[in-house]
């Protein structure tokens, strides 16, 4: 009987563990965020409810592609609780992903959430690696209806393998995901991460990690 108090509490705990690992859930109906509020959270305050309108759960324009005129060919349109002041405390966001032809989404993470793509035009090939020791990559080329998941925290890419533009409609877990570029991160950080340590990292002469930061 122990035993079986013993386990139960552990599954317990596990619950527990995992649900505060992600955004708790709302305790109201809704928290629209009040984003001239100087308070400080985690999260947004609640703007008053009774001036709450229907534009605060409301966002226009992700029927209008995305300028991809930049060196990766790919433009994000986030609509995160930055643009939907509704999305506060629910847990979701969603992003519109425009890909010049050949353009990428380039390797990258999102520290608050899982994300779920569907291809909307075109084709991509998609893929994230599995954390240390594996660093095994899953990769697959989607068409047009397909859907693919990256798992939270997991450095993930997209690339349009047509000839032609290529657009994806993204869910992610959070109102709030977060995007880290591995590459700005690594060599386009303020102020820069010594060039010592990024050569030992990646085991290159010095001179080739100057060049790569003097490009971010």
């Amino acid at each position: 009987m122990a035993k079986h108090i013993i386990l139960l509490s552990l599954v317990a705990l596990s619950f527990s563990i995992l649900a505060v690992a992600f955004e708790s859930s709302p305790l109201q109906d809704f928290c629209v965020a009040d984003s001239t509020s100087s308070a400080r959270v985690n999260g947004h305050v609640c703007k008053n409810s009774a001036s709450v309108v229907a534009n605060d759960f409301s966002f226009s324009g992700l029927h209008l592609p995305g300028n991809t005129s930049n060196p990766n060919g790919s433009r994000v349109t986030p609509v995160s609780v930055a643009q939907l002041p509704g999305l506060n405390t629910l847990g979701i966001s969603m992003v519109r992903i425009d890909y010049a032809p050949w353009g990428i989404n380039p390797p990258h993470t999102h520290p608050r959430a899982t994300e779920i793509l569907t291809v909307i035009e075109g084709s991509l090939e998609v893929g994230f690696v599995t954390s240390n020791p594996d660093n095994r990559l899953i990769t697959k080329t989607l068409h047009m209806g397909d859907v693919f998941v990256f798992p939270v925290g997991l450095v993930h890419f997209q690339r349009n393998v047509g000839t032609k533009n290529a657009v994806a409609i993204a869910g992610l877990s959070s109102q709030n995901p977060g995007v880290i570029t591995i590459a700005n991160a690594v060599f386009g950080s303020k102020p820069d991460v010594s060039g010592d340590i990024l050569a030992k990292a990646f085991q290159v002469d010095k001179s080739v990690v100057d060049q790569v930061q003097a490009k971010f």
